[in-house]
């Protein structure tokens, strides 16, 4: 590829990450996906590629649609319940969230959600939601009739069934509930956490296998805030740290395990909030390392920046 070529190609890494990355839930897949679409692209006849932007999208969206085949019986299979990669939002990495629906676009909830659709469902439904493609655009990507389009559109919005009060919590409210949480759960105060929580709360927890977590949901304020006491007597108070910072479009705390070597306290979860009727409604911690590694990196590229 010329330099010019591979030039053309970083403009557009940035919007095909985010597109990988949504259909995938998984930014390590969405490196991969864009890397062989760069492959791809540097292989292509300039002939062939009349529109790259165009091209480059359908490419990628292509081989997520390979990959999501697989990928969900690899969730089939996975221990406990499977959540998607943490992403640091804050640099733009999934792009513009300045409305509360960009942000709640891009929220684990909401990829979470996305897991009942199909493949091809849920290429349409991101391509239509998160960048505006016209039915006749989804169409030439997917090779469908615009028809077909509208149809799996309204079908996966049927399928999402998404609360339209979800993008109704001021932000306001959100970074006080995070912040709320951080200084009860930095004191051991429960008293002050069960204010914070919803009666029938639920708490989710992703080791994937890798590292001890609740297998299962974890259901009820009662049980969250037992769950969490044990927690805290097994691990001792200064087993972690907990910064704040904005994940998929949210606030979030990054859990900090012990200092390495070479000083640097590397993050081993990632707690993220949904929030309802101005308390928290469900919380997801996200401790799988291999689903660490790619929010490990934006942390310590922020940190070099200084």
């Amino acid at each position: 590829m010329t330099t010019s070529l591979a030039d053309e190609f970083e403009t557009y890494r940035p919007r095909l990450f985010g597109l990988a990355y949504r259909m995938l839930g998984s930014a390590a897949d969405a490196e991969d996906v864009v890397q062989d679409a760069y492959l791809r692209f540097s292989g292509a006849g300039r002939a062939d590629v009349e529109r790259p932007g165009a091209w480059l999208a359908k490419v990628v969206t292509n081989l997520c649609l390979t990959r999501l085949t697989s990928a969900r019986a690899r969730r089939e299979r996975y221990p406990g319940p499977w959540l998607p990669e943490p992403v640091v939002t804050a640099d733009g990495a999934l792009g513009p969230l300045e409305s509360a629906e960009q942000r709640d676009a891009v929220s684990l909830a909401l990829l979470v959600l996305l897991e009942r659709l199909t493949p091809t469902e849920r290429a349409v439904y991101v391509l239509r939601e998160a960048f505006a493609y016209t039915h006749r655009d989804i169409a030439g990507v997917l090779d469908l009739s615009e028809a077909n389009s509208r149809q799996l559109y309204r079908r996966a919005v049927g399928r999402l069934a998404v609360p339209e009060a979800r993008f109704e919590v001021p932000a306001e409210r959100r970074t006080l509930l995070v912040d709320s949480f951080l200084s009860a759960a930095r004191e051991g105060d429960l008293a002050g956490l069960e204010r914070l929580f919803a009666e029938d709360v639920v708490w989710w927890s992703d080791g994937g296998g890798q590292v001890s977590a609740a297998r299962r949901p974890v259901e009820g304020r009662e049980k969250v805030l037992r769950f969490l006491a044990g927690v805290a007597g097994r691990a001792g108070a200064d087993a972690f740290a907990l910064s704040v910072a904005e994940v998929n479009g949210h606030d979030a705390l990054i859990v900090h395990g012990p200092a390495g070597a070479d000083g640097v306290a590397g993050p081993t979860g990632v707690i993220t909030f949904e929030v309802g009727d101005g308390v928290i409604t469900e919380v997801r911690v996200v401790m799988n390392p291999g689903k660490l590694e790619f929010l490990g990196r934006q942390l310590e590229r922020a940190r070099d920046r200084g």
